[in-house]
């Protein structure tokens, strides 16, 4: 109950209220896109103050090795799953959905631990970022392959390009860019920004979290009528996905604070830059149901019910 006393948890429920009563409550655009990259840069500098005083440790490496097997495993499971009830194209791009991570998750997550004064690592950013964009490859190599299988006349997307266009995604690049000033910089640029990588972020969060609980009530309509089994995935997926991350952390001793940040990476789905790729790479696939599924059920259920989890399980079992 605790979780839910939390203002930004709050302000995420007051959003979905609101939406839900279809409010004319909104926030505009431009201002959602400044809090998106305004937490992305407070994360990175946060993290890359962090590893300038750790360094590239052995726990460092472990947990970044970690990261990106986990973001190879679960879209390949996923799409394994999905192709028993879905077609190729519809299963490649959910796969790269729930594959991919969730950055607001992410930080939601961050700041979960940092109020319960729980440690955890720095470079746990950094793992999101590497996190980012091989579901997404594997999502094109496998929509390809359907392609070619079904000898559909439509031109294959071409991966180099999809690899250029997520790796030089802006948001990517300001989180990447963020943790190298925070590097460089050490201490002294952890003093200096402060009041904003520290002081403003809560509130900041709060007021995004309000806009992603409008965004998510009023995406909740596009999953009706959508086979059961859909609704599902996007609940006991997660569920499974922090399962897998667990049991790997616990086999290799990864510290609790960790594991249940891994937990939550892998049990979030993306719903900005997977579905911007993906809408263009895989056509064939139907954006109602990646995007209605991350958004409209995983979201919601990760920022309430799932992080509070996680970060249970992990302390109970590594701690």
């Amino acid at each position: 109950m605790q979780g839910f006393l939390d203002p930004a948890i709050l302000f995420f429920v007051f959003g979905i209220v609101a939406g839900s009563l279809k409010s004319n409550l909104e926030i505009p655009p431009q201002i959602s896109r400044f809090l998106s990259l305004y937490l992305l840069m407070a994360l990175g500098l946060k993290g890359g103050f962090a590893l300038a005083e750790s360094g590239l440790t052995r726990a460092v490496s472990l947990s970044l090795g970690l990261a990106i097997a986990l973001a190879v495993i679960v879209p390949a499971l996923g799409y394994v799953l999905l192709r028993r009830f879905l077609n190729g194209y519809d299963a490649a791009a959910i796969s790269a959905t729930y594959g991919s991570v969730s950055a607001v998750t992410f930080i939601t997550a961050v700041q979960f631990l940092d109020q319960r004064s729980l440690p955890f690592g720095g470079h746990m950013a950094a793992a999101m970022a590497l996190m980012e964009s091989p579901a997404i490859i594997m999502a094109v190599l496998l929509a390809n392959m359907v392609r070619r299988r079904e000898h559909v006349a439509a031109q294959a997307a071409p991966v180099g390009r999809i690899l250029h266009e997520s790796l030089t995604d802006g948001a990517q690049l300001l989180l990447i860019g963020a943790m190298v000033v925070g590097i460089l910089s050490g201490d002294t640029g952890q003093a200096a920004m402060k009041p904003f990588a520290g002081d403003l972020f809560k509130g900041m969060l709060a007021f995004f979290l309000l806009d992603m609980g409008l965004l998510a009530a009023r995406n909740m309509g596009q999953l009706r009528g959508k086979s059961p089994w859909l609704l599902v995935y996007a609940i006991v997926g997660p569920l499974a996905h922090a399962a897998l991350a667990l049991t790997l952390c616990a086999a290799l001793g990864v510290a609790a604070g960790d594991a249940a940040l891994l937990m939550v990476l892998a049990a979030s789905a993306s719903y900005i830059a997977v579905p911007a790729v993906i809408r263009h790479a895989i056509p064939e696939a139907n954006p109602s149901l990646y995007f209605g599924m991350s958004l409209g059920l995983t979201f919601p259920f990760n920022i309430l019910l799932g992080i509070p989890l996680y970060v249970h399980l992990a302390h109970r079992v590594l701690a």
